[in-house]
């Protein structure tokens, strides 16, 4: 798959790290950090040096509770920092929207790959303010990376947190993205998956997730784990936001021995040095 013009082999024993930059104030794990330039600046540099392949924006916080952003905000946020660091560096960018306008001028300012939470299926939000999905059809963020000829991150998520069986349901989930995604034309060799740890799952969800990630590797497209620092390690151990680092990279090496090939995380180096020592294991007995 080419992402921000540099090819990465995401199906033949690989792992990539993704480092997350969240340029606002009020993010779960590093709200308030780097939501000015030169913050933002110096911790893509620090990333990039500690090994990242691919740099993660975010504009808006998806944590329970979180206050929702306008598009406009999200925009003033996102795209000066998108600009200057794909005008200081040589690294692909992902956007972490699922707003088709936001995304529309975050590839304008250089973004290489949309990451969305809702899967393709965001429409809009309701009068009293809940989001609104469609599980077929087309649908903003479809139609416009598919008009961009533009990668896009497939996150599972539901609005409502019912399962009846619930892998299967997950599976069903995404399969439903990816029906939408090709209804809307875009590239088999654009589309990656995220199981979505964290979103719509109980702390028995986010388990059983992580024990059966083959099961959505073995959907044949690239897959990202995106488990760091999350509340699945803080109700598992009891451990605060900032005690979670040796259980992040423990659950991305799972990952990686389940077949996942990219590792979205706020700590680069440890889990890039554990990756690179997985990957070393692994690829010698092929």
């Amino acid at each position: 798959m080419i992402l921000g013009g540099k090819n990465f082999d995401l199906n033949n024993g690989n792992s990539y790290v993704m480092g997350i930059l969240n340029v606002t104030p009020d993010s779960f794990s590093d709200g308030g950090k780097y939501n000015n330039l030169d913050s933002a600046l110096k911790h893509t540099e620090e990333m990039i040096k500690d090994g990242a392949d691919i740099i993660d924006v975010g504009g808006e916080s998806t944590r329970p509770g979180a206050e929702k952003v306008s598009a406009e905000e999200e925009i003033e946020r996102v795209c000066p920092v998108i600009s200057a660091i794909k005008s200081r560096f040589d690294i692909p960018v992902s956007l972490d929207t699922f707003k088709a306008s936001t995304a529309e001028a975050g590839i304008s300012a250089g973004a290489d790959i949309i990451n969305d939470i809702w899967g393709l299926k965001y429409i809009g939000e309701s009068d009293d303010g809940n989001t609104i999905i469609q599980n077929d059809g087309l649908t903003p963020m479809a139609k416009l990376a598919a008009k961009k000829d533009c990668p896009v991150i497939i996150m599972h998520n539901r609005a409502v947190c019912e399962y009846k069986d619930y892998m299967n349901d997950l599976i069903n989930d995404l399969r439903e993205s990816i029906a939408i995604a090709k209804n809307a034309g875009i590239k088999e060799d654009n589309i990656i998956l995220d199981p979505g740890i964290g979103f719509a799952k109980t702390l028995e969800d986010n388990l059983v997730c992580m024990a059966e990630l083959d099961k959505i590797v073995k959907l044949n497209y690239p897959v990202l784990l995106g488990i760091s620092n999350k509340s699945i390690i803080g109700k598992s151990l009891d451990l605060p936001m900032d005690q979670r680092m040796e259980a992040t990279v423990a659950l991305n090496v799972i990952g990686r021995q389940a077949g996942c090939s990219i590792f979205r995380v706020h700590d680069v180096k440890a889990n890039r040095r554990a990756l690179d020592m997985t990957d070393n294991v692994l690829n010698s007995i092929k």
